[in-house]
């Protein structure tokens, strides 16, 4: 961890030197250009450079171990590290699957020879995770999966089928829960492997959505051999580790749904800066829309209680015992804001607001349906509503379950 002896603000002037030596200027202007690998986009050669410099520094992941190239940061110089970044509208181009969740549950579970292979290369960026959990007939009940992996004395051999594997037509690795033991109680008989993505008998097929892209795919397994040596904590203990992973997946997911913005929604500003745009001022300088300007306040005030409430959450992770069952609360919270926001947003815009494709209509409107649809998952994925209530009832309030 860095040494400043603990005046914060001598690593805030250290931060902020580095950023303006380091962060290319032209990428102020252009926030999505900033994130464009990391979407699956074409990168600037400026958005490279950044991502490079970003992560040979170890500040795209600032809180992780030096030894593995993190920025070995604590939890407030990365707060302000993040304030900032965002001073000069600088984002993090290191992120993705391997920074939200296998990372820090790799780092928790992962053997020394499992860390120092695959921790560098996600602080870099230079490698893509994705995440073999779901199946067609395994969703919310998830411990049913049915993905087998048998043991062929010096590998596995892995045979199945996942759905809705983010980025996993980009992806370079998978982590993944297997059945290992079929006779066991369905929660005692899974395993944790890492597949690579590029060996035979992987096959992973984009699924389209209605929003028009294809984040999501079918993966599946044809007699995919594995090492030994992927096999992430106890062999038929992989359950436990897939719900801690899920703790760090509904963290951030949460942060990100409830932070107020996003690089795709095509829109630049808040919902307050849109409806001005759109709806337009009375004579007092007012949103003209008293309903409308009544419920985006609402809407705002919600967004600042959510933003406080993450950051009480992260105060209290100091003990270093990382995401609780609290994080379902969150995620719960992030994806019914986040939702809203794009709701309202479209509604501001009115007719401009229905636009797929045509002349009538710009890039940023065309992008901010897209996003309005992609936002109908935000209840879905890492977890659904339903199934985070669920946990907030028996993990949080101590309910008892239902007759």
């Amino acid at each position: 961890m860095a040494d400043f002896g603990g005046d914060v603000e001598a690593f805030r002037a250290e931060a902020k030197t580095w950023l303006d030596e380091n962060f290319p200027a032209s990428l102020k202007a252009d926030p999505a250009a900033q994130l464009a690998d990391m979407m699956g986009g074409k990168q600037t050669p400026d958005a490279a450079l950044w991502k490079k410099r970003m992560g040979e520094k170890g500040w795209g992941t600032p809180t992780w171990p030096t030894q593995y190239g993190g920025g070995g940061l604590s939890r407030t110089e990365a707060r302000i590290l993040g304030e900032e970044m965002a001073k000069i509208g600088a984002r993090n181009p290191i992120g993705g699957m391997g920074v939200m969740m296998f990372g820090p549950t790799l780092i928790e579970v992962g053997t020394e020879e499992q860390k120092q292979r695959h921790i560098p290369s996600i602080v870099r960026g230079e490698i893509r995770w994705c995440q073999g959990y779901s199946e067609p007939g395994s969703g919310s009940d998830l411990a049913s999966l049915q993905t087998k992996c048998e043991d062929k004395g010096d590998h596995f051999l892995i045979n199945g089928q996942k759905i809705w594997t983010s980025g996993a037509n980009l992806a370079d690795w998978c982590f993944c829960l297997v059945r290992t033991d079929p006779t066991a109680k369905k929660h005692n008989g899974i395993s944790f492997v890492l597949i690579d993505m590029r060996i035979p008998g992987v096959e992973a097929r984009p699924i389209l959505l209605i929003n028009g892209g294809s984040p999501f795919c079918e993966t599946f397994f044809t007699d995919v051999k594995v090492p030994k040596e992927n096999l992430m904590g106890p062999l038929n203990g992989g359950w436990t580790i897939a719900k801690r992973l899920l703790q760090f997946e509904r963290e951030n997911i949460s942060a990100s749904l409830g932070s107020g913005g996003s690089p795709t929604l095509g829109q630049t500003g808040g919902v307050d800066a849109v409806a001005k745009k759109y709806v337009g001022l009375d004579d007092t300088g007012r949103l003209a829309d008293p309903d409308l300007r009544k419920r985006i306040i609402d809407h705002l005030m919600e967004g600042q209680a959510f933003r406080l409430t993450s950051a009480r959450a992260a105060a209290e992770a100091k003990s270093n015992q990382g995401p609780s069952a609290a994080t379902s609360i969150m995620k719960y919270a992030g994806a019914k804001i986040a939702q809203d926001r794009t709701e309202l947003i479209i509604e501001a815009m009115g007719h401009q607001g229905l636009g797929w494709e045509g002349e009538p209509f710009d890039a940023g409107e065309l992008a901010t349906v897209r996003a309005w649809l992609c936002a109908k998952a935000n209840s879905i994925e890492g977890g659904t509503s339903e199934i985070n209530l669920n946990v907030v009832s028996k993990r949080v309030l101590g309910l008892p379950d239902p007759k």
